[in-house]
């Protein structure tokens, strides 16, 4: 079997699928207010064609997990029928690849009923603020309700451990941090704070306005008491911190990821395809290789995957962000997924 190997020994084994750069938010660190020029719809992969390029990665490469993002995953109409092919296939453990959500949680709450018999293994909602006012500033939609609900409903499901995302930006949600980490660790839910990325729309991410790794364990660090994680992260992309309880909580598990000031590019294991075909060997490249026109004309599975691989073994050693050439990719992160 052939596998993503790079150049720098790293293989991938973890594949994110954006299923559509289309989004029902309009969140100010994702997009601008009026939305994107979204994807015409002959250049997305059908539903099957989204299967064909999963199974060439699970049944040829050797990928063991696939995490289904958008833009916003659950407005795509065959998203249960890509999970449930997605959970047919076997992977060179013998066995289904593990699945995974990633999404604001919007309706998700009225979709498990065909999402978990599909084989839907766990979701990551992403949550800035418990303030409905904020919220709404943020996600230029008031929603929130909506967000609660379906994290009660999903952890109801037993799609445990329910993870939660959230960006904390200087200026904006800081006073978020800690009413987010208790109501987790309350809930019993896994946190997941992210450094803000330059993913957004072009010219607007300031790194001096970016909320670092520090700075939010120290926020965190004054209401909770915090311990590093004793197990090794490995390719995981948040470091892991033990809460003890308190009077408030009952303790629990808290990550960051911290993508711009403490990277993790040496251990990473994934790769990623596009809604339009594109394979993209890390979130910050300029490059891709498409798939789709190579499957449309008719190429055989070890066609692509042999263009696949060779793709891989040009992954960059690290994304670059601290880089004087670094230049912000085209997409955005909801043209990329997450």
């Amino acid at each position: 079997m052939l596998s993503l190997r790079d150049a720098y020994g790293r293989v991938a084994r973890d594949m994110r699928v954006s299923l559509t750069d289309r989004c029902n938010l309009r969140c100010t660190y994702c997009m601008p207010a009026e939305g994107m020029e979204w994807m015409p719809a002959e250049v997305t992969l059908t539903d099957d064609e989204m299967i064909r390029l999963i199974g060439v990665a699970v049944e040829r490469l050797g990928v063991t997990k696939v995490r289904f993002t958008g833009g916003e995953p659950l407005i795509r109409p065959g998203l249960a029928d890509i999970v449930a092919g997605t959970k047919r296939m076997t992977t060179v453990n013998g066995d289904a690849p593990e699945t995974a959500l990633t999404t604001n949680g919007i309706g998700l709450d009225r979709k498990l009923d065909k999402l978990v018999p599909a084989g839907l293994d766990r979701v990551n909602i992403s949550l800035d603020s418990l303030d409905r006012e904020r919220y709404k500033q943020l996600a230029r939609r008031d929603r929130l309700d909506a967000v609660l609900r379906s994290i009660e409903a999903v952890a109801a499901a037993g799609l445990t451990p329910v993870k939660i995302n959230s960006v904390i930006m200087r200026g904006v949600n800081e006073m978020d941090a800690v009413p987010l980490a208790e109501f987790a660790l309350r809930g019993g839910y896994e946190l997941r704070f992210i450094e803000q990325m330059p993913l957004g729309p072009k010219g607007q991410w300031d790194r001096s306005q970016m909320v670092t790794q520090q700075e939010l364990l120290d926020m965190l660090g004054e209401h909770l008491t915090l311990t590093a994680a004793e197990e090794a992260r490995g390719a995981a992309p948040a470091e892991l911190w033990d809460v003890a309880a308190d009077d408030r909580q009952p303790g629990g598990r808290i990550g960051v990821i911290a993508s711009v000031t403490n990277p993790f590019c040496g251990n990473c294991d994934r790769t990623r395809l596009t809604s339009d075909g594109q394979v993209r060997t890390c979130l910050f490249s300029n490059t891709e290789t498409d798939l789709r026109a190579m499957m449309r004309d008719g190429a055989a599975d070890d066609d692509l995957a042999d263009a696949w691989t060779g793709a891989h073994k040009y992954k960059p050693k690290a994304h670059g962000i601290d880089e004087d050439d670094f230049v912000q990719p085209d997409r955005t992160m909801s043209a990329i997924g997450g």
